[in-house]
């Protein structure tokens, strides 16, 4: 509600009336209590943890699909389960998949998001997908910084494609992150391929959820030598010991977006809007203009 709220202001408009009637036993059901026939419906809602974050969605959906609303955009800043983008191993779902499965059956016939985990989930819908990358804000506020001897780092090999992408646009040296496990959320050994000595790094990824590898990643490069350590990343999920790894960790700090709302304060911790971007590109929308230049990581 509150990112909503940001956009509709700076949209320049007030929010729809939509309430939401819960029951005792943990049931709800949403409604527009406006007109919505042959208007175009923005639905802004994150699928983070709990799961009734992605059946809201799914509700209003279909609600104002039977209400006859003529263009339904799930406007999603945080694409819930897309690290689900595959099956790793035999008998499991493609959650990511899923959920476009769900979306487009009840109603949404555009989807608007921001920094998917995988970029081919893009091709999980059919209908069309605008996906928005917040370089365009992190790059305006590292360069604000001034920093000399810039490196942009990747905390492991999966993201090597977004620190070249932000080491082009800030004319930097680009590092990546090595990491080997013995088993699941547990890291072996890290190395870094590169040399950070007496280098301000920048660790950019498109999440930060338990920390556990942004934590390593910012240690080894200390050890390395590395003058300062700063990591910009997405989506904030931080769940379980997040915060506490965060606080105690060699990072001067972590920049995340409001794509997620926090729960919880932490010195180190820098929260950038969202909202001013989503707006202008759901005003693009609107008014059938280009939005080409948003998709520029």
């Amino acid at each position: 509600m509150e990112l909503a709220g940001k956009i509709a202001a700076s949209y320049g408009i007030p929010m729809g009336n939509v309430i939401i009637t819960d029951f005792s036993d943990g049931e709800f059901v949403p409604s527009f209590e406006e007109t919505v026939r042959g208007n175009r419906v923005f639905l802004i809602q994150s699928t983070n943890p709990p799961a009734d974050n992605l059946m809201e969605l799914l509700m209003l959906c279909d609600a104002a699909k039977r209400a006859s609303a003529k263009h339904i955009t799930a406007v999603i800043p945080y694409f819930g389960l897309a690290r689900q983008d595959r099956k790793d191993k035999p008998r499991v779902p493609i959650g990511a998949k899923l959920a476009a499965n769900l979306l487009m059956a009840a109603g949404a016939t555009r989807v608007m998001t921001m920094d998917l985990h995988a970029d081919q989930i893009q091709g999980f819908f059919e209908v069309p997908v605008d996906h928005l990358y917040s370089s365009a804000l992190f790059i305006k506020d590292i360069e604000a910084m001034k920093l000399d001897n810039l490196c942009i780092a990747s905390p492991d090999m999966g993201g090597a494609k977004r620190a070249h992408a932000y080491g082009s646009k800030l004319e930097a040296e680009v590092v990546i992150c090595y990491k080997q496990r013995k088993k699941a959320n547990q890291i072996d050994k890290m190395t870094v391929i590169g040399d950070v000595e007496g280098m301000n790094v920048i660790l950019v990824d498109d999440m930060v959820d338990t920390g556990g590898t942004l934590v390593k990643a910012a240690e080894m490069l200390k050890e390395k030598g590395a003058k300062s350590v700063r990591a910009y990343c997405t989506h904030g999920v931080l769940s379980g010991p997040a915060y506490d790894r965060v606080g105690g960790s060699a990072l001067e700090e972590l920049v995340i977006t409001d794509t997620i709302p926090q729960t919880k304060e932490n010195p180190k911790v820098r929260v950038i809007s969202v909202a001013d971007m989503f707006a202008n590109v759901m005003r693009n929308v609107h008014h059938h203009q280009s939005i080409s230049g948003h998709f520029i990581m």
